[in-house]
């Protein structure tokens, strides 16, 4: 709850920005003012409201159009001067606003206004000028040579009545003082008494308090097209229990947790204090209340939280961990391993909020493991598997775009750090923010923006720096970064491969267990679904649209079934059918014409039948039976406008045939098929047998070998004009050759990513991935981790292709190339 509440403070700030404030103007504000704002430069600081990318996304929430369309009226105001703006609770969660400046000649700019009420009202001998503009109503008063605007005629009132026995709130006088008059406008909070505004956007019911955080915030404001920056102070009383106190007396220090979260982290947040004993004493007089004291984390430096595809993870760093350790081994349930690296399983999941509450709430503290003095605690496995992964390959948050864009204007040592990118910050509103207020993060018109706040502590006061800045572009870093691992129920039997999400345009994965248990799994790697099958799928499951609208559905073959699903994993009528004896091979798909008129083939030994879009037998294909089993899925090419259909048959046959089924190119001789498929190669059929000879037959049937000393396990793939093949570790990709360390490699397979070729082995017995570009040259930074072949696509559209393969027996894991 606290994160949220710091968070708050930056986003409060980036929504109400958009206004105005003063010089000694102070006297004439309400007493129970919660945001005020000291204008300098009026002129730079309308500017920066209108022109600054960041509030331009806000403009089409409703939070931000009714905060601006009663701040409409003071359009009618030209201040010669400085001037300052403040808001004030005026009945439970009604906000009005006080303007006050220095009269002056044609400071009320009406006389363009075509329907113009001006209206005098005597209220204990003052006048009070109540204007009616184009249907916009507001109100001034003249006092004591300050011209005094506000949307509340009782705001007014109020000020009339208190005159002479007004009193400056001190630390927000202290603070007006010392704000910087160079900056166009500077930024108030009056922290205490902020809760009002804060309940207009949090749910009902929320915990969430402002008041205890600390007394004042002051922040100087600079802002630019691309950019808004805060920089100042936050008081608080140290008698009082407030909640930066909880750092009282403590040495800020470089904080580690952006070295230890992975790149992909929307949001971190890190809390130094050097002595634990300090900050244990300042905790106990926060809580009012006895907490754990003990010396088992006394060598305890740094709390850090990392927000990571919706979950929190939290890490200790030390600068000694035998004790912790001693404690952890007597917790300890289970352990593994993962990369050389241990994941213990505890027995016990409250201590953290145990003994750093109010930091660390509500966490189930299940796992951990321990990289240098730091320790990593996370509710799942999967988490911490994908911070070692981006740990030991050098992808961490410092080294991202997001960290520096943020620490450029940051000091190098805080007691308070925060840095989060556009999604993280929805992340810690989801839970008590209301709707719309949460709304305004998640913006389909959202510019990736950097969110930083920061606070180091000083003799009774706290620097305080806030950031919100559109991201610098990534410079090109090579990097292969681990987004996220999945722990399935049971190990995989499938090769994970990416699926369209026809909603979103985005790649998602489909695996299948050893149960049977078929998953689809979110982009941001949330299991979707999972659905029992009556058995093994086979091969690669396709993607079709059925009736042509858009949404696509998921098409295979199991042994013994030929099944349709839709996006939901329910099962598309009448496509469930069932096939004494099983034995399938995996499902070919045609679309002879592209219009998404299918043609289904199921091959069953000698059998086979080919569906249309409607499940019926297509009545004109008449090559329904062979005189030998059918070997893997059927193959259709496409050739100077004429329709090639190619069957592998057991007896060596090569049978390629027309749509109707009928022979089209005959071939000769027959081959001893190797476990590789027929491709369309420079304009042949091209395929290998067991003695890795190579076939080429052309559409006139005339055949062309090679014997390319092969071994019996090689591997091939082609497309029109490239061919790649795998023999022991010698990679051939268009005849140039990669020799790799000896290992047991599977098949290459063959991408075409954002324009680009990519070739991929994986070395099976030394869990390795290769990936090569089309002219046999390495992609940096490869090979990477892997158990299995994999599926290469830009995954989330943002031209960097992602990898998806097995990890362990039980999990899979995404990884990025950036």
């Amino acid at each position: 709850m606290k994160h949220r509440i710091l968070f708050l403070l930056l986003l409060v700030v980036g929504c109400h920005e958009q206004q105005t404030s003063a010089t000694s103007l102070l006297y004439y504000i309400p007493k129970n003012t919660s945001l005020l704002i000291s204008i300098n430069d009026n002129a730079v600081f309308d500017s920066g409201l209108v022109n600054n990318d960041f509030i331009k996304s806000l403009r089409k929430n409703g939070i931000y159009e009714a905060v601006f369309n009663k701040l409409k009226d003071l359009d009618y105001v030209n201040p010669k001067s400085k001037s300052i703006l403040a808001f004030a609770e005026l009945g439970k969660g009604k906000f009005e606003f006080i303007y006050v400046t220095n009269n002056s000649p044609d400071l009320f700019q009406t006389d363009e206004v075509k329907n113009k009420v001006v209206e005098t009202l005597i209220y204990e001998n003052f006048k009070i000028y109540k204007y009616v503009l184009d249907g916009s109503t507001f109100f001034s008063l003249v006092v004591d040579d300050r011209v005094v605007v506000s949307s509340s005629q009782i705001l007014l009132e109020n000020l009339i009545r208190s005159k002479g026995e007004r009193i400056i709130d001190p630390t927000l006088e202290k603070l007006y003082r010392i704000a910087n008059s160079d900056k166009p406008a500077t930024i108030f909070i009056n922290v205490k008494d902020a809760n009002g505004l804060i309940h207009s956007v949090a749910k009902e019911g929320s915990t969430i308090d402002l008041s205890h955080f600390s007394d004042w915030i002051s922040l100087d404001i600079d802002m630019g097209q691309d950019h808004i920056d805060l920089n100042g102070v936050s008081m608080a009383n140290d008698s009082v229990k407030q909640y930066i106190n909880l750092f009282e007396n403590t040495t800020p220090l470089e904080n580690i947790t952006p070295k230890f979260a992975p790149a992909n982290a929307d949001a971190i947040a890190s809390y130094t204090f050097g002595e634990y004993s300090r900050f244990s004493k300042n905790q106990q007089f926060y809580l009012d209340k006895s907490v754990v004291v003990d010396t088992l984390f006394q060598t305890v430096e740094e709390i850090g939280v990392v927000y990571l595809n919706s979950k929190k993870i939290v890490l200790l760093n030390t600068f000694g961990s035998e004790r912790i350790l001693q404690f952890l081994d007597k917790v300890k349930k289970s352990r593994s391993e993962y990369q050389g690296t241990e994941i213990v399983q505890l027995n016990t999941d409250d201590f953290l909020n145990l003994y750093f509450n109010p930091l660390i709430k509500g966490f189930q503290a299940n796992y951990y493991t321990l990289l240098d003095n730091a320790f990593i605690f996370s509710p799942d496995q999967e988490s911490l598997q994908t911070i070692i992964g981006n740990y030991k390959n050098g992808t961490t948050f410092n080294t991202t775009s997001l960290y520096t864009s943020a620490k450029g204007d940051l000091a190098d040592e805080s007691t308070i750090l925060f840095i989060s990118n556009t999604d993280g910050i929805p992340q810690l509103l989801h839970d008590g923010f209301t709707d719309q207020f949460y709304d305004l993060f998640q913006s389909s018109e959202k510019s990736p923006n950097t969110f930083a706040a920061q606070w180091v502590t000083d003799d009774h006061f706290y620097h305080t720096n806030v950031v919100i800045r559109k991201m610098e572009k990534a410079t090109q870093r090579n990097t292969v970064s681990p987004l996220f691992t999945v722990q399935l129920d049971s190990d995989l039997a499938t090769d994970p491969q990416f699926v369209t999400n026809h909603r979103t345009k985005k790649r998602e994965i489909v695996v299948q267990d050893k149960d049977n248990n078929l998953y689809l799994i979110s982009t941001d790697g949330k299991v979707l679904w999972k659905k029992k099958l009556e058995g093994r799928i086979q091969g690669k499951i396709e993607q079709v649209d059925l009736y042509n609208n858009g949404r696509l559905q998921l098409a295979f073959t199991t042994d013994n079934q030929f099944l349709i699903l839709d996006r939901n994993g329910d099962e598309v009528k009448p496509f469930t059918f069932t096939y004494q004896g099983g034995n399938l091979n995996p499902l070919a798909v045609f679309d002879y014409d592209h219009n998404k008129k299918y043609r289904f083939l199921v091959t069953q030994g000698e059998k086979i039948f080919m569906y249309n879009n409607q499940g019926e037998i297509v009545k004109g294909f008449k090559y329904t039976k062979t005189v030998s089993p059918v070997l893997g899925a059927p193959e259709h090419f496409r050739l100077k406008g004429k329709d090639y259909l190619v069957f592998k048959l057991a007896n060596g046959e090569l049978k390629i045939l027309n749509r109707v089924g009928k022979t089209r190119v005959k071939v000769g001789a027959k081959i001893s098929f190797s476990d590789n498929e027929v491709y369309l190669y420079d304009d042949t059929f091209t395929t290998t047998d067991e003695k890795g000879i190579l076939f080429q037959i052309d559409t006139k049937g005339k055949l062309k070998t090679a014997n390319l000393s092969l071994n019996k396990d090689h591997g091939i793939i082609a497309t029109g004009r490239t061919l790649v093949v795998m023999n022991d570790n010698i990679l051939n990709i268009r005849g140039k050759k990669v020799s790799l360390e000896l290992g047991v490699y599977t098949k290459p397979k063959l991408f075409f990513v954002n324009d680009k070729i990519y070739v991929s082995v994986t070395d099976i017995q030394n869990q390795k991935i290769y990936l090569f570009d089309s002219n046999a040259e390495p992609i940096p930074n490869f090979p990477v981790y892997g158990t299995s072949p994999i599926d290469l696509s830009d995954m989330d559209n943002d031209k960097k292709p992602e990898l998806v393969s097995k990890e362990t027996d039980n999990s899979l894991m995404v990884q990025k190339i950036n």
